[in-house]
């Protein structure tokens, strides 16, 4: 089910009618009501895209890439009346690289989760439920589209995370003579950019930030597909 209020009657309803002895819930950003959590035997278990208590809330795959965590992976919990705060079932985790983009970590979490969801409830009378400690918890904001504006007035290491983690979606954008570029991937590079500003040398595309410099390496024209800044750079001139 994916309703569009899980809170309104008929939906309640429905749910009451499958008589359900557990409810799962995956991907779905809407509060459930202690009038549903308690509706089935067992409750409701959760699939996070985080490692329990690390990021709890909205956008854990990205923010963990963004906070340059050197791993993710999912966890299977019990519902309550918190943000993900209630008692871890089973884990499984996965290693994010620095070439790690946001929308590959999804792609991996969505794997294990798909087994590990499986997992829990075939071993349900055998896992013991453990609390989550508070004080290693972290809230993973929900992504705002002010976000994904390209800002220089950062570090270049802290940016080049941020742009894998918000690839491919929102992706962090620049716009040039009306246009939007959307930048997939980057590198720190030594290369001397005053800050702010973006520059085309050698067939290369460098971005200025605020300790040094990005090479902008995989980028997207608005309209066109993803190609490297070389490829880009034979046709355009910024």
């Amino acid at each position: 089910m994916q309703p569009v209020n899980v809170s309104v009657p008929e939906v309640i309803d429905e749910l009451r009618a499958y008589e359900p002895e557990l409810i799962v819930v995956v991907a779905f950003g809407q509060f459930v009501t202690k009038k549903i959590r308690e509706m089935p035997k067992y409750g409701c278990i959760n699939i996070h895209g985080s490692l329990l208590p690390r990021w709890r809330g909205a956008a854990p795959i990205q923010r963990a890439i963004e906070a340059g965590d050197e791993k993710s992976g999912i966890t299977t919990m019990k519902m309550d009346a918190g943000l993900d705060t209630g008692d871890m079932l089973l884990k499984g985790e996965t290693e994010i690289t620095p070439e790690t983009t946001g929308g590959e970590l999804h792609d991996k979490l969505a794997e294990i989760g798909a087994e590990l969801i499986v997992r829990t409830l075939r071993e349900w009378n055998d896992i013991k439920p453990q609390k989550q400690d508070d004080s290693l918890s972290c809230y993973a904001a929900k992504i705002d589209k002010a976000e994904s504006l390209l800002d220089l007035a950062v570090p270049a290491a802290v940016l080049e995370r941020k742009i894998r983690a918000f690839n491919p979606y929102p992706a962090i954008y620049f716009e040039h003579k009306g246009e939007r570029f959307k930048i997939l991937r980057a590198a720190v590079s030594e290369e001397k950019v005053g800050q702010g500003e973006i520059v085309c040398r050698g067939g290369r595309l460098f971005a200025g930030c605020i300790d040094g410099a990005l090479e902008i390496t995989e980028i997207q024209r608005q309209g066109k597909k993803a190609m490297s800044a070389a490829e880009l750079l034979r046709g355009y001139d910024f």
